[in-house]
């Protein structure tokens, strides 16, 4: 029992939980932890010790949950409310989300660190490394659907969207109070 929990805090450690802007503890690193399904891009192993892996939504759940101590996926809410620290989605905000994304980006003011490391299709597909970061919520929309946020390089915003279809692999970040 004890390896279990030296191992559980090594793990942990490595995420970097900081307590950010929305009075919330969370992890500023893409998880990496092995979870079915999940995949590294490309299915490179060096991906995801740079981006993290991505998940299904189901796996990300769990693979949130497998930190332990209060450690979960975060609701669509909760992203919101750490975006409008930041100055808010696209929807949310007076430029369309270009502040959110700057300041909760890999270098931004934030701490966040936010890479944009693509995603992977339900049949398999990797696309957008390097242009887009998907991000799960723990928030549905309905059987085969969950909310997800967005960094988008092109147009330098963060968004948010009802429409990720639960097969679809995207990365995750977890949250405390």
């Amino acid at each position: 029992m004890r390896g279990v929990f030296i191992a559980l805090l090594v793990a942990l450690g490595s995420y970097h939980p900081r307590r950010m802007a929305d009075g919330k503890e969370w992890t500023t690193r893409n998880l990496n932890i092995e979870a079915r399904p999940s995949y590294c891009y490309e299915d490179e192993k060096k991906s995801c010790a740079q981006y993290g892996r991505l998940y299904a939504w189901e796996s990300a759940r769990s693979a949130c949950q497998s930190l332990g101590n209060g450690w979960r996926l975060p609701a669509e809410d909760e992203w919101r409310q750490l975006a409008k620290r930041y100055g808010g989605v696209r929807d949310d905000s007076n430029d369309d989300g270009k502040a959110a994304f700057q300041a909760l980006l890999s270098g931004g003011n934030s701490g966040f660190g936010a890479v944009l490391g693509g995603g992977r299709s339900d049949t398999g597909e990797y696309a957008r490394l390097g242009a887009h970061g998907f991000y799960w919520t723990a928030s549905e929309t309905d059987a085969g659907h969950a909310w997800f946020y967005n960094f988008g390089r092109g147009a330098s915003i963060l968004n948010h969207h009802p429409d990720g279809d639960k097969g679809r692999a995207f990365a995750v970040r977890c949250v405390r109070d």
